[in-house]
């Protein structure tokens, strides 16, 4: 038994090296095999991968799943990126958010507290809004001041920008006001810059159509609109909106006062505004009494104002 021991560690030895040599000229041959430029070595060699290399998709799984693993971690670190810039936007736009709040706060107070004239004759209240009629078919609010604070009907309301409508109803302590989007809303206008005349005319939609408009080549969708003070009914001046034209090529008015959020209606106090004493005086100037006009105006079947007393 001791014999046998240093006999098989003398021929294991060679034994491998044979084997190891073997295998490398097999190598070798395959390599040249491979490398060997022939047409039917090249049939040959295209044989024997499709026999041996499907039978090889065991052999490259373990490859094939590193490369998925790989591909993995990249996408999770471009995720992992991305979610970072993510929250660092989103904690600026939160401070923003609180800067803008703290400017809104801030824009409110300077806003009640300018008392901005748009003319000598103007001066306002602020009134709150109590509740919205809701009907499709008439467009109006209701605010909590009225002829106690000496509200009278036709005077204009503001939302702080632009104008709302005007007030067509009061009562002791509320007023209605009608809104310029309203079917019976009439109000004459200007278009700047090109200085045209026109009517706004509300059709219960939120942007009035304008009508009777002079020259529309020489208006622009932008266009600023503000009241003419044509026919005493607003004061000149109070900005509208802006020019828009709809899908149909009808101009109309993007009102310029936020009709979603009407929380506070500034009323314009217009002592200056001329009243209508008589309807002759819609179409009539007035004729100092004793003149030819007048003796006209009386022969014609309209009897002179008799003084009292």
């Amino acid at each position: 038994m001791a014999k046998n021991g240093p006999t098989s560690e003398n021929y294991s030895g060679p034994l491998k090296r044979l084997l190891l040599s073997v295998l490398l000229l097999c190598l070798v041959g395959l390599f040249i095999f491979w490398r060997i430029d022939s047409p039917r070595v090249e049939r040959f060699r295209a044989q024997i991968v499709d026999r041996v290399m499907p039978g090889f998709d065991w052999a490259m799984a373990p490859v094939t799943g590193a490369v998925n693993i790989l591909r993995d971690f990249q996408s999770y670190q471009r995720i992992y990126d991305q979610n970072q810039e993510l929250r660092r936007e989103l904690r600026q736009m939160t401070a923003w958010k609180e800067a803008a709040l703290q400017l809104e706060q801030e824009n409110a107070r300077l806003r009640d507290l300018n008392n901005v004239r748009l003319d000598p004759r103007l001066t306002y209240i602020t009134g709150v809004v109590l509740a919205d009629s809701g009907s499709p078919f008439r467009q109006s609010v209701l605010i909590n001041v009225g002829s106690r604070d000496g509200i009278v009907d036709g005077w204009a309301t503001m939302d702080g920008i632009g104008l709302v409508g005007r007030i067509s109803g009061v009562g002791p302590n509320t007023s209605r006001v009608i809104l310029l989007t309203d079917a019976t809303s009439r109000i004459p206008a200007i278009i700047q810059p090109s200085g045209q005349r026109a009517m706004v005319t509300g059709d219960n939609s939120a942007a009035p159509p304008i009508d009777f408009l002079e020259d529309s080549e020489q208006v622009r969708p932008g266009d600023r609109i503000v009241t003419s003070g044509d026919g005493d009914v607003f004061p000149p001046g109070l900005l509208i909106g802006q020019v828009a034209e709809d899908p149909g090529g009808r101009l109309r008015v993007r009102l310029a006062a936020d009709y979603e959020r009407l929380e506070f209606l500034r009323v314009l106090r217009d002592h200056g505004a001329r009243r209508v004493s008589s309807p002759s005086a819609l179409i009539l100037p007035e004729v100092p009494p004793g003149s030819d006009s007048a003796e006209t105006t009386g022969t014609a079947g309209t009897a002179p104002e008799q003084p009292d007393g």
